[in-house]
């Protein structure tokens, strides 16, 4: 891959708005997981919801995008001046050589749920003020972001489950390097809505407690939403410190509709293609963000291919016990964790995790520590074996 330059990043979710908050909550290794007290659901779990999404309103002129995803979408984009650099890139290169790539797993599907209570006693028809295609349908954010910006040029939404919001630094890069665009928005986008709990709940993959990552006593995840983006373009001489999405890796090993392969084949297949993407070795790797979402399958899996590939000699943990199992948009989210690392020379840490589990034969990062970083990382896996694995590097 040729590298790629993160011109502007930024991300929001439970642990606070923008890059300081986030940065703030990450040095004192402060979870933001909380009891759920989402909407009207009933459930013995904890959730990383973000404060102040129903508070946000859309312009009057994309009024018919209105719905929780799309609200947050507009905090994140309005976050870290991120919108602003988004501006100044139109201006070089055109409405249509900037590109739009996100990912989500829920998108809108609260408003759907929401429409169901008020469908016509009789008939059972849905309100006539709901709109499928700009709300529930995942190509909304898509869409909503495109027309923020007045973008003219390509736009795609990726729903792959956790997967998503990787996978779209690596489809925006291949556009990039076959000239369709000159510059990319990816990122990511989910929110919390009654089917993704209650649905993990039946899965009996929640936990009663906060995460806690590759712990011998996990039990289940912690639901989160949030959103993060970053700009994409080609640098022509990247100025030093300057964070380079460098590889991408993705496989789909298919074994099962929602657990992974025990030995965690596809994730290995995901880690040894970004590494070939980004020409690296495994030494190369200084930091890993584990996917490790807290239950006792995915966990054992990732951590027996990780353990394959790297041994037990590089640092990696799960940052999901700061503000939860974000679906699909924990690829951007973690993603942008790892450049803010790689800036910082800082490992975070993983709060919740406790006594790790010795049949994992990994180097687990519990708390954070100071370190230069050069290279990190960042896995992102889905439900049905849809995976993805990133690099990420600094200019220097």
């Amino acid at each position: 891959m040729i590298p790629l330059q993160l011109s502007a990043y930024t991300l929001t979710t439970a642990l606070g708005r923008g890059l300081e908050a986030t940065r703030e909550a990450l040095h004192a290794e402060r979870s933001a997981l909380a009891p759920c007290a989402f909407e009207s659901v009933t459930l013995d779990t904890w959730v990383g919801e973000v404060e102040g999404v129903d508070a946000q309103h859309l312009p009057e002129a994309l009024a018919r995008y209105g719905c929780r995803n799309n609200r947050l979408t507009l905090m994140g984009l309005e976050t870290d001046g991120f919108a602003q650099r988004v501006r100044e890139a139109v201006a070089r290169y055109g409405a249509d050589r900037v590109g739009v790539f996100l990912g989500t797993s829920t998108a809108g599907i609260l408003q759907t749920e929401l429409a169901y209570r008020r469908r016509d006693p009789v008939s059972g028809a849905l309100p006539d003020d709901f709109h499928y295609r700009t709300t529930h349908n995942a190509f909304s954010l898509a869409e909503f972001t495109r027309d923020y910006f007045g973008l003219e040029g390509m736009a795609m939404a990726i729903s792959t489950a956790c997967s998503s919001s990787a996978k779209v630094f690596a489809a925006a890069a291949r556009q990039l390097a076959l000239g369709q665009i000159d510059a990319a928005i990816v990122g990511g986008v989910d929110t919390l809505c009654l089917t993704t709990l209650y649905g993990f709940a039946s899965l009996q993959l929640t936990s009663s407690r906060p995460c806690r990552p590759y712990d011998a006593a996990r039990d289940g995840i912690s639901i989160g939403e949030g959103a993060a983006f970053a700009l994409l373009e080609r640098p022509d001489q990247p100025v030093p410190g300057t964070v380079l999405l460098l590889g991408a890796g993705e496989s789909s090993d298919a074994y099962h509709m929602s657990a992974p392969h025990p030995q965690g084949l596809g994730a290995r297949l995901a880690m040894e293609a970004a590494l070939r993407s980004a020409g690296l070795g495994a030494s190369d790797i200084d930091y890993i963000n584990l996917h490790g979402t807290a239950t006792p399958a995915n966990d054992s899996a990732e951590g027996q291919a990780v353990s394959a590939l790297f041994g037990d000699t590089v640092p990696g943990n799960s940052t999901k016990g700061y503000m939860g199992h974000t679906l699909g948009a924990a690829g951007a989210i973690e993603a942008i964790i790892c450049a803010m690392a790689l800036t910082d020379g800082r490992l975070p840490g993983s709060p919740g995790t406790g006594a790790l589990d010795p049949a994992i034969p990994i180097r687990y990062q519990l708390n954070g520590a100071d370190a230069p970083l050069r290279h990190a990382l960042s896995n992102s896996f889905g439900f049905g074996g849809s995976n993805c694995s990133l690099v990420l590097g600094i200019a220097e």
